[in-house]
């Protein structure tokens, strides 16, 4: 509301004069006037007809004439008389003897304003936003890493890795489309590059490239393993793992070794020097079990800057149980299939200067031919020996076999002869190679020798279960 706007109210009899000083306002300078006339009362008929002014003057300024017409009553004359105006002058303001009538500020109402309708601004699109499982521009990224991204707020069009000889890295996009992972493992000590688009919400396409180098190992180690892939082996074949350099985190390798037995067995790591870890299970296999073995170290440190050359997964499978139990005191193999007896061969052991050792020995390897030369085990010089052997089997890494010696039979079942080994007549040793393989087991007693080793061959079976489990190194 521009300016106060005042109602001045003027009767016949009196009129009020502004106070000095006090703007008489009026919309646009016009003068409104408004009548009201009295409901006619007893008496003389008058009715006082009264002129609202308003108007906008200056201090000085004179107050327009207001004429009234007062009618004279019913059916009479109206008469009209002129209202002498007073002049506004400055000063202390004098109010007109008479009956003064209160100024009344009238209410104003400012009328609504209405907008015009809007349309809404169209939410802001959010942009792609990339995360990488590698830092770009790395030159360390381990090759046995996921190698790959996502993306939020968007979906991929392309994706389009290649190596620094320019050849194209398989991918799969996963997640929606919203992921990408490199397939293949990728190399040692080689940049790769990587182009990638992606669409967001609206339609709008961004590009963005990547690269990254791998890192160079400082040694590498290769692992080999028995039983090989495929092969069938006895009940009392440990899992070996072999590497050609000595392991200095072998909690690190462990972690990368899985055995699946199925069905599932309870088993254990053990590890037999700083280059051989072995795993076996709690009690002899179940015969029909299947077996997968995974090493999984390529692109892993293995400790002190050693890095796997490659990974190594094979399977086997366990036969049918077969046991030789020897027995010094009868000196007779007692031989069991499936717990049950199917052939007694007489024995001849070591003599007591030699003696062949106790505990449970497993078969590793078999000859047809074998030289068997002293040396091997350290015995140079007298009762020093180098002869060829047949239908030899191997059952421990210090040189003990079950072979054929035809020159002992005199003594097989009745008298210990041999260096160590166990000797049988020709025709029990080609059916006990012919019978028995890897994993089958050879369980010697009551010798006067020392028992076998757990590094000896596989002498695994040596140690008690809680014994074989502190071996682990996690």
């Amino acid at each position: 509301m521009v300016g106060t706007k005042r109602n001045w109210v003027r009767t016949r009899t009196s009129r009020t004069v502004p106070r000095p000083g006090r703007l008489i306002t009026a919309a646009l300078g016009l003068v409104l006037l408004t009548s009201c006339t009295s409901a006619p009362a007893a008496g003389p008929a008058t009715s006082v007809v009264t002129s609202v002014v308003t108007t906008t003057a200056a201090p000085s300024a004179t107050v327009p004439s207001v004429v009234v017409t007062v009618p004279a009553g019913p059916g009479a004359a109206s008469t009209t008389a002129p209202v002498t105006d007073v002049p506004v002058t400055d000063g202390p303001a004098t109010d007109v003897p008479g009956t003064d009538v209160p100024i009344i500020d009238a209410p104003t109402t400012d009328a609504p304003t209405t907008d015009a309708p809007t349309t809404p601004a169209a939410p802001a699109v959010p942009a792609v936003t990339w995360h990488t499982s590698f830092t770009s521009a790395a030159t360390d990224v381990a090759p046995a890493d996921r190698i790959g991204f996502r993306i939020t707020n968007g979906t991929l069009a392309s994706v389009k890795m290649t190596n620094d000889a320019g050849q194209p890295i398989k991918g799969s996009r996963i997640r929606g489309n919203t992921a990408w992972a490199a397939e293949p493992i990728l190399g040692y000590g080689r940049t790769y590059h990587l182009v990638a688009v992606a669409v967001d919400g609206a339609k709008k396409k961004t590009q963005k490239r990547f690269t990254f180098t791998t890192l160079t190992p400082g040694n590498l180690t290769y692992p080999t393993a028995f039983p090989l892939d495929g092969n069938t082996v006895g009940v009392g074949q440990p899992v070996a793992i072999y590497f050609d350099e000595p392991i200095t985190d072998k909690a690190a390798a462990e972690k990368l070794i899985t055995v699946t037995p199925s069905p599932k067995v309870a088993g254990s790591f053990h590890w037999i020097d700083d280059q051989q870890v072995r795993w076996r299970p709690k009690n002899y296999w179940t015969p029909g079990t299947r077996v997968k073995v995974e090493v999984k170290i390529y692109g892993h440190d293995l400790g002190g800057g050693l890095y796997g050359q490659q990974d190594k997964t094979f399977s086997f499978r366990i036969g049918k149980s077969k046991i030789a139990y020897v027995d010094d005191n009868t000196k007779t193999m007692v031989v069991k299939f499936n717990g049950k007896t199917v052939k007694q061969i007489p024995v001849s052991m070591g003599s007591d200067k030699y003696p062949t050792y106790n505990g449970v020995h497993v078969v590793a390897e078999k000859y047809r031919k074998k030289i068997m030369d002293s040396s091997t085990w350290g015995l140079t010089g007298t009762g020093a020996y180098r002869t060829e052997v047949g239908w030899a089997s191997r059952i421990s890494s210090t040189g003990e076999f079950v072979h054929s010696a035809p020159w002992s039979v005199w003594a097989q079942g009745s008298e210990n002869v041999s260096h160590g080994c166990i000797n049988v007549s020709e025709e029990n040793a080609i059916w006990f190679y012919d019978n028995f393989g890897p994993g089958d087991i050879v369980d010697i007693s009551n010798t006067v020798g020392p028992p076998l080793r757990v590094w000896d061959g596989f002498g695994d079976w040596q140690l008690k279960w809680n014994e074989y489990r502190k071996g682990s190194a996690l």
